[in-house]
């Protein structure tokens, strides 16, 4: 090789060398700009989410530990136009989006749910919207503690309506 073949290919593998430097360089100047920094994190705060699940309406009743004070109140009512998509999974998650906000604003870290139906003589089984609704909590990004239904259930059966012979269709 000639003199001048050995000098261009130092001079190249200086300057890639110093190229990669810079690189490196800015590559982590960009790397802590895009990385958001991180909050000073206070004490927990949680609270408790109330989901009354019916086959009309699904009802998310958002309240501190105690039950006392309400943080937010949603229905799926309110988000849809048409009374029969008031118990849709649709709405339900509307409602827990619209609670989800309203809570993040007021510092809530976390919760626990209690999913409750009808009960008594009417339905032990939550309606549709029930599913949703947690789901939508869920993905909000707070922690969840328990989630307990809370349906209430007679022991000595109240009487169901219709009368001694039964609906008559």
């Amino acid at each position: 090789m000639s003199e001048l073949e050995v000098e261009t290919e130092v001079a190249v593998e200086e300057t890639e060398g110093s190229v990669e430097e810079v690189e490196s360089e800015e590559a982590v100047e960009v790397r802590s700009k895009n990385q958001p920094e991180t909050k000073k994190e206070g004490p927990e705060k949680w609270g408790i989410a109330h989901i009354y699940s019916s086959y009309n309406n699904t009802i998310i009743h958002m309240t501190d530990l105690t039950g006392a004070e309400t943080v937010a109140l949603s229905s799926g009512g309110v988000h849809v136009n048409a009374d029969r998509y008031e118990s849709s999974p649709f709405a339900a998650m509307k409602a827990a989006n619209a609670v989800v906000d309203a809570t993040r604003t007021k510092g809530f870290t976390g919760f626990h749910i209690r999913v409750r139906a009808v009960g008594g003589v009417g339905s032990r089984v939550p309606g549709p919207g029930a599913q949703a609704a947690i789901r939508a909590l869920a993905r909000g990004g707070f922690k969840i503690g328990r989630i307990d239904d809370v349906t209430p259930i007679p022991h000595d059966t109240t009487r169901k309506k219709g009368g001694k012979r039964g609906r008559r269709v």
